[in-house]
Formats: structure tokens, C-alpha cells, sequence
């Protein structure tokens, strides 16, 4: 797919998924550069051309530069995008506050809900960044381990914004023929279902630990997005969008992948061992981790019912044997099938 204008990107964040970001733009000829606040990690990516701490075997085009200095990063850049774990995105957003920004779109492709405000990541954009381009924040969300973009498979997913004009600009712009964007206007739905699905994944990984099988997990994939439908539509979001690829695509694939630190996180805890452990030796962030908690918390505030994530928190942080987790929910009182 072509674009009229090639465009100079700063991706922040040199993860897995920011990574992955830069070699989408670059096939398509878009200037991009990418800022690692990790100086050591930075010169390795740059020396290796490979980013081997998050995506082993994968090589980063030349044309793809990388940075620790984050005012070279956006420095005459039109594009930001934000690739930032959840905990570090309203830090990374005031810093760049406080320098002028020229960028004509502003791209959150962060999932989680922050731990005390419970704000989603556009919110904690629009909080923090200046006025002058808090009304120009895209989310870009889906069904999309960055594992397999890295490699080109094909992918599906979801650029989000009350204005739809510029949702489908970014949906002309990231667009490839193996990473096809749709364009989408409810903000809320999509950023809670893949902000809220780790939680589910979380689930369906302590059931693997477990050792309970497919019965058990079509089960939980589809009572959890009953609950997560539930706390969007209480939030305003249109219930369509839960059946779509940031509600149903993002939860199945979160729950069944084995690329899924969620569900890895969940599956190690089902075996037995402590969360502390299961985190202590992992590179990357389970998002859901943190998004356990303030899904919980926003349930309670919106008085909706979330027996998973409830039991999902109890499990991580309060030492809930899993057997007796499992237990309670499916002893639960007898209801109708509505949503």
C-alpha cells in the first residue's frame, strides 16, 4: 500500500514491540528512529543489528537508527510513537513535555490502565504531553505479538480515535501487505479490552499450570470477555467493539500463545512457584500483572461484576491456592448466559 508522503517516525521504546514497529515502517520506506533509554542495551542493537535481549534471530534493517538520547529521537520527527511498558508511560510522556514537539500524530501503542488514576494510556498521553498535541493521540492495539511481526506474519489490528480522520491515517500509514490496520473510533472499548484480556490470559495460563484442559479454557476465554465487555460498555464503550480484533482477537491470542508473557506468568503460578520468581527472571512485562489490580480497583468503582479478575488477584497477591480459586468460581450461583 502506498502512502503520498514518506514520514520521519520516533518510536519510543526499544522493546520487543517497538522493535517490531520499526520494521513495519521501514519496509515501507518511512524514515524511523528508535530511543532506548537502556544506553548499554542501545550500543548492543546498534553493534549487533539485532535486537537479541527481545527478539532474538530477527534482523533490524540498517536503514532503522537507535538512540539513548531521547531529544535526538523526536528532534524533526512528524510521528511519535509511544512503545513504553504501562509503569513508564506517564514519565516518558512528561519528559518530552518539557521539550517542543513538532509531530503531527501521536501513536499509543501501550496496553494497561495505571495503577493509581486508572487511567488508560491515550488518557496519560493527553495528561501529560501539551496541549497542542493532546487531540492528535492514535491507539494502535490488536491481536499482535510483536515475535510475529518481527517476521512478517500476517497481522491484523486496530488504529482507535474519536476523530476517524486521523485513525485512518495511521491506518494508511502503518499499513502493509502482511500488517493490515483497520480504523476504529471507540477508544475506550479498544483500549480496555487489551488492557483488561492480560487479566483473562493471566487465567488461562494457571489453568495450563494446573493441568486442566480445553473444556476449561473455552470456558474462561469466553466468560472472561463477558466481564470484560461488561466493564467497557459501563465505561461507555460500544459493545461491538468486544466482539472485534482488540476485544476477541487480542483475548484469544493472549490466552493460547506461547509467545504470551501472561500467560507464561500465569502457567508458571499454577505450577506452584511465586510471582516474585516467575517476574525476577523475566526480560520482558507482563502487563497483567499490574492490570489485575486496577481492573479490580475500576470494577469496584464502577460496581461491575468481575469474578475472574477478582480471583486472578487473589491468587497473585494475596497467596489464593489456584484449586480453590477455580473452585469458587465454578460453584458460583446458578445464572443465565446474558452479557
Amino acid at each position: 500500500m502506498e502512502v503520498e508522503k514518506i514520514m520521519k517516525f520516533a518510536i519510543l521504546g526499544g522493546g520487543g514491540w517497538g522493535t517490531a514497529l520499526s520494521i513495519v515502517l521501514s519496509s515501507k520506506g518511512m524514515g524511523v528512529k528508535v530511543w532506548e533509554y537502556d544506553s548499554e542495551q542501545c550500543e548492543r542493537v546498534k553493534k549487533s543489528g539485532e535486537n537479541e535481549k527481545f527478539l532474538p534471530g530477527v534482523t533490524i534493517p540498517s536503514t532503522v537508527a537507535f538512540t539513548s538520547d531521547i531529544w535526538d529521537a523526536i528532534q524533526g520527527r512528524e510521528v511519535l510513537v509511544f512503545a513504553v511498558p504501562s509503569h513508564t508511560l506517564r514519565g516518558v510522556a512528561r519528559s518530552l513535555a518539557k521539550l517542543e514537539l513538532s509531530c503531527s500524530l501521536v501513536v499509543s501503542g501501550t496496553k494497561g490502565i495505571e495503577d493509581d488514576s486508572l487511567m488508560r494510556m491515550s488518557e496519560v498521553l493527553a495528561d501529560e504531553l501539551p496541549p497542542s498535541v493532546a487531540d492528535k493521540i492514535i491507539v494502535l492495539a490488536g491481536p499482535s505479538h510483536a515475535e510475529e511481526v518481527s517476521r512478517m506474519c500476517p497481522t491484523a489490528l486496530v488504529a482507535a480515535s474519536a476523530n476517524l480522520a486521523l485513525a485512518k491515517q495511521v491506518q494508511q500509514l502503518f499499513s502493509t501487505n502482511y500488517f493490515r490496520v483497520y480504523s476504529n473510533e471507540d477508544v475506550t472499548g479498544v483500549e480496555l479490552s487489551v488492557s483488561v484480556k492480560n487479566v483473562i490470559a493471566i487465567a488461562a495460563g494457571i489453568c495450563d499450570g494446573i493441568g486442566y484442559g480445553d473444556n476449561t479454557k473455552a470456558a474462561l476465554i469466553t466468560r472472561g470477555l463477558a466481564e470484560i465487555t461488561r466493564l467497557g460498555v459501563a465505561l461507555g464503550a460500544r459493545r461491538e467493539t468486544f466482539f472485534g480484533l482488540a476485544g476477541v482477537g487480542d483475548l484469544v491470542v493472549t490466552c493460547l500463545s506461547r509467545h504470551s508473557r501472561n500467560r507464561h506468568v500465569g502457567e508458571q503460578v499454577g505450577k506452584g512457584r511465586t510471582l516474585e520468581s516467575v517476574l525476577s527472571e523475566m526480560a520482558m512485562v507482563a502487563e497483567g500483572v499490574r492490570t489485575t489490580r486496577s481492573a479490580l480497583h475500576l470494577s469496584r468503582r464502577h460496581e461491575v461484576e468481575m469474578p475472574i479478575t477478582e480471583q486472578v488477584y487473589a491468587v497473585l497477591f494475596e497467596g489464593k491456592d489456584p484449586h480453590f480459586a477455580m473452585d469458587e468460581l465454578m460453584s458460583r450461583e446458578l445464572k443465565s448466559e446474558t452479557w
